[in-house]
């Protein structure tokens, strides 16, 4: 009887820190005092960080204000996780408030605490400036709704527990930049862009045995997690252009070699040509102070 009582104690105890261990974990209540959100400033953010690459349904057709009823399918080695819908509306994120989108976007935690799968990029987002979370917030609220409701992931055990995710998120969810030293205002906004609005890392860097980017080949090109083809490096070791030849193709999707922009990259120039001409050379700024 005694033995029986220590195993029940041991799992509970076992049980007890699991549950610790595994708790949501949320941003400061206070991160988001007193800052007044921009709509403006709000849109800068919401195509820098190219949100609607994968909120849009791919079936729709392209609309400007855009749509965000999610259904984009991003296929992995885990499964295949589908974007949800992000209107404002009560199929999307009707009813959240700005320090709800922070804790998604840093913390990866949705308002009713359940760990979001890292398909959405939030530890590249968790980098976010409070300041640009209320004014995407003030954006979002802006865009036309839909009541479409997003299919759910198709996932196989293990991997539909979001609890243990939280697990996951101990080893990859790291506050530390890449760079670590940023020598000029435009290389540090460079950093910015690139490693936690633009999450470029996400494509174009290597995983781990976890499915965590491997930063210690940060941007050297990566396998498609769809399994076709690989996506190019992007470090100075595998791209060769000039400063100039980045903004440019940024803007316009030409190489110099004459070729264009294809895939989905073909977004993410469409996203990146909104912004203003400082914010591409930035990029191109970090990219070339890489290692």
């Amino acid at each position: 009887m005694l033995a029986i009582l220590r195993l029940v104690t041991i799992l509970a105890i076992l049980v007890g820190v699991g549950l610790f261990l595994t708790r949501p974990q949320r941003v400061d209540a206070d991160l988001l005092d007193g800052l007044t959100p921009d709509a403006e400033r709000g849109a800068l953010v919401f195509h820098a960080g190219g949100c609607a690459s994968c909120h849009v349904d791919p079936a729709a057709e392209p609309a400007d204000p855009p749509v965000l009823a999610g259904g984009y399918r991003i296929e992995s080695p885990f499964g295949t996780f589908v974007a949800p819908n992000i209107t404002p509306t009560e199929a999307g994120i009707a009813g959240w408030s700005a320090q709800d989108l922070a804790n998604a976007l840093i913390k990866g935690v949705s308002p009713k605490g359940a760990n979001y799968y890292p398909a959405f990029p939030y530890t590249t987002y968790t980098h976010m400036q409070p300041q640009d979370v209320v004014d995407l917030k003030a954006y979002l609220d802006t865009l036309p709704g839909s009541d479409a409701v997003a299919p759910v992931h198709d996932l196989g055990f293990p991997f539909t527990v979001r609890r243990g995710l939280a697990l996951w998120k101990m080893i990859n969810l790291r506050d530390d930049w890449v760079l670590a030293e940023a020598s000029t205002p435009e290389i540090e906004r460079g950093r910015y862009l690139v490693e936690a609005l633009g999450h470029c890392g996400e494509c174009h860097t290597p995983r781990d045995l976890t499915g965590g980017l491997d930063r210690s080949a940060w941007l050297t090109g990566a396998p498609n997690p769809s399994g076709q083809g690989t996506i190019p490096g992007i470090a100075p070791a595998e791209l060769d252009w000039s400063a100039e030849d980045i903004a440019y193709y940024l803007e316009s999707g030409f190489t110099p070699n004459y070729d264009s922009a294809g895939g989905e990259m073909a977004d993410v120039v469409s996203n990146m040509a909104r912004l203003p001409a400082e914010d591409r050379a930035a990029i191109a700024a970090y990219l070339k102070a890489l290692p």
